[in-house]
């Protein structure tokens, strides 16, 4: 009860000299709100980039392996010409692959075609990425059907002439139509069925191609090796690995001694082919994030130094102007402590209040619309920015504390 008494007598006189001069402590407390406004404001920004990019990014595949010709490399020089003369991977060592692997959850076959235009009567879309696939596909990555259903096996391994596809292709061909499951369209003079249409989804932040089901149509991989492989078959097999293989180490080995088999690569040449691993984008990009959140914090810690400059002289006017109010406080009893955590208090509280203001802004930067990225403050952000602030406010406010709380009574209770 005496700690509550006093936390609220603290309260009210950490209010009062808030209160009773705006304008010195909004200039004081401005350094606190700039430098809370920029280092929140930058973590903001790169948790909703991660975010948004890390969800793109999913859309090829998580915990699966690419097997590929060319390597996925993040930074430094690209040495294309030893990777040029590669093999292609094909269809054959998909089955390969699919007969022998022992460590792999699912394999799948699949290729792309961007920028394709299909047809229905005088509509048209010239944008459609169509995406020949095999049955599995969408346990590797995710088809959100709206409308009608996914593939049958008997259709994907009978090569028939059907297709799911996304939303702005739907818009485009059946304009006046709510579900076209069981309409047809042309594709290079063929003629295919609508199983199923994806749900809207939009463009994301990291435009990677087949990351927008919306320009997508899938068709089966065989339908699409006739239409676009005709003199150049190529393919890529991902790998799905189990749970407990951890790192995917044992598939990776797997599949790596048995493509060396089964293309007759001896145990002292290289590889010719590349397994790629999207989680390799997201170290990359995690990377450059770190570079960007070690600068926020940098232009941040400037602000919030003035800041806390600004609250420290605060808190020894504050202590000169009631030096008087704290020898009568020590006459009639009050502990060191007392005095300490009132002022104490006092800084805490005028730190807290510039570094909500700069939350508020950081908050208000939120409805700011960027494009297709959605900038969200996270709850651990905000406490963050108060648990800095209230740290701004202890280390400035220590100092006058305790000077104050160390004044002799006789001596304090004569100052004018």
């Amino acid at each position: 009860m005496k700690f509550l008494r006093q936390t609220i007598e603290s309260f009210r006189f950490a209010w009062q000299a808030l209160v009773s001069n705006i304008l010195r402590t909004t200039l004081s407390l401005l350094g606190v709100t700039i430098g809370i406004f920029s280092i929140i404001a930058v973590l903001t920004m790169v948790d909703s980039l991660e975010r948004n990019i890390k969800e793109s990014l999913a859309d090829i595949g998580t915990n699966v392996l690419y097997v590929q010709k060319w390597p996925w490399i993040f930074g430094g020089e690209y040495q294309w010409w030893k990777y040029f003369q590669r093999p292609e991977p094909t269809y054959t060592e998909y089955k390969f692959l699919k007969d022998n692997l022992e460590n792999a959850e699912t394999i799948v076959a699949m290729d792309a075609k961007n920028n394709v235009t299909v047809k229905n009567g005088s509509n048209s879309y010239s944008s459609t990425l169509i995406q020949g696939v095999s049955f599995e596909y969408d346990q590797i990555s995710e088809v959100a059907v709206q409308h009608g259903r996914y593939f049958l096996p008997q259709e994907v391994d009978g090569s028939r002439l059907v297709a799911i596809i996304g939303s702005d292709i739907t818009e485009a061909l059946f304009p006046n139509v709510a579900d076209p499951t069981g309409l047809t369209f042309k594709l290079r003079g063929l003629t295919f069925v609508v199983v199923g249409v994806t749900e809207k989804k939009g463009k994301g932040l990291l435009d990677i191609t087949g990351n927008n089901p919306d320009v997508k149509c899938l068709i089966p991989y065989g339908a699409f090796a006739k239409l676009f492989q005709s003199f150049k078959p190529s393919i890529d097999i991902v790998v799905k690995g189990r749970e407990k293989d951890e790192g995917l180490a044992e598939l990776e080995a797997e599949i790596t001694g048995l493509l060396r088999s089964r293309r007759g690569i001896k145990p002292v040449q290289d590889v010719n082919f590349a397994i790629n691993r999207p989680e390799a984008a997201t170290k990359a990009i995690s990377g450059i994030f770190t570079v960007l959140t070690l600068a926020g914090w940098i232009i941040g810690s400037f602000s919030m130094l003035v800041g806390g400059f600004g609250i420290a002289n605060i808190m020894f006017v504050s202590v000169k102007e009631r030096t008087n109010l704290i020898g009568i406080q020590k006459s009639l009893g009050a502990k060191n402590y007392f005095i300490l955590f009132q002022f104490l208090f006092e800084a805490v509280l005028l730190s807290l209040v510039g570094g909500l203001v700069g939350l508020l802004l950081v908050y208000g930067m939120t409805f700011v619309k960027l494009g297709s990225l959605e900038v969200v403050l996270s709850a651990n952000n905000v406490i963050l920015g108060l648990g800095v602030s209230s740290i701004i406010g202890i280390v400035a406010g220590i100092v006058p504390a305790l000077l104050a709380a160390r004044m002799d009574p006789v001596i304090a209770i004569r100052a004018k």
